[in-house]
């Protein structure tokens, strides 16, 4: 069976919008009948079939993806895809690019290039977020993340919350019985909670779960986005292998917001202070060192406010200059 015609195949039986599936079978099927993939090298044939895949509803997470090296046998398998997110997650710590407390006792947390799988990363992730815990306003820099399991975005998001659960975006599939309900979960433990400010940092980069996290942290209220609109690929999707070198990714499901009922596919989230992605960061420093000065100088915290009244002059000195 050709690789295009496998394409199809698990478009038919998986792909989250079965009218589209069967429209893009139509497609590839007419692309292979003109010869367009005729004599084209596996590198090649990925970049064809992308751009053919995407071309009905710009589905960003419709993919045929060239791997350098050669996939497994038991790729498709979960216990394969979860040893290789092992894998990834221990030479990037967990996602967790950048923990850091800025001065005035503003808290700085850099994931990328994912958000992984809790079984793999939540130690890691739970460890910054404690470390951070104490801060009296926090960013938390998506600018470089390019996805993330599901899962990781509400324990994440269960840090910046109350006792109260709240839900988050879920996932529905092909079946509308077939609902997959988010919430936020128990933190043990020192947590940042669910009243100190917050901003998000995005760029036309952030992408799938990076953009999950930056939305529902948005609809909720729980803190403002600063920075780029995102590329808006709200579909979690899995990988098939089709050949030695290929997978196919196809969404197997669309996310939900519990308030809207809508999502960010195709739009992206939209800032709410729109910077350019290398502007985001001294914008919401200087937003979070304003919020610092009104907590007031009293017993320890005078040198923090003056640390907070110094970074922010530095701060305005370089924006006016700039």
């Amino acid at each position: 069976m050709s690789v295009v015609t496998q394409v199809a195949k698990l478009l038919d039986q998986h792909y989250v919008f079965p009218d589209v599936a069967a429209e893009l079978g139509a497609v590839l099927a007419a692309r292979a009948a003109e010869g367009r993939y005729e004599g084209a090298d596996q590198a090649r044939l990925a970049e064809l079939v992308t751009a053919d895949l995407q071309s009905v509803n710009g589905d960003l997470h419709l993919r045929l993806k060239h791997s350098e090296a050669e996939l497994e046998e038991t790729h498709d398998d979960e216990e394969t895809q979860l040893r290789q997110m092992a894998e990834w997650s221990d030479l990037t710590c967990g996602g967790v690019a950048n923990a850091q407390r800025l001065p005035g006792n503003v808290g700085l947390l850099k994931i990328a290039p994912l958000l992984f799988p809790p079984a793999v990363a939540e130690s890691r992730v739970s460890a910054a977020l404690r470390l951070l815990a104490a801060t009296d306003a926090l960013i938390i820099d998506l600018r470089e993340c390019l996805g993330g399991d599901p899962t990781m975005v509400s324990w994440v998001h269960s840090h910046f919350t109350g006792v109260e659960p709240v839900q988050l975006s879920g996932m529905a599939h092909r079946d509308p019985a077939d609902f997959k309900q988010l919430w936020t979960s128990h933190v043990p433990g020192p947590k940042f909670g669910p009243d100190k400010p917050m901003w998000v940092l995005t760029s036309a980069v952030t992408f799938s779960g990076g953009e999950a996290l930056s939305f529902d942290l948005q609809e909720q209220g729980r803190a403002a986005v600063v920075g780029e609109r995102t590329r808006g690929g709200a579909h979690p999707r899995h990988g098939f292998k089709v050949d030695t070198h290929l997978e196919v990714t196809i969404p197997t499901a669309r996310s939900v917001s519990p308030l809207t009922g809508g999502n960010w596919e195709g739009t992206g989230v939209v800032p709410d202070v729109p910077t350019t992605a290398a502007d985001a960061l001294p914008e919401a420093h200087r937003r979070a060192l304003e919020a610092v000065q009104t907590l007031g100088a009293g017993g320890f915290r005078a040198q923090t406010a003056a640390e907070a009244a110094a970074a922010l002059r530095d701060l305005e000195a370089a924006q006016a200059n700039a």
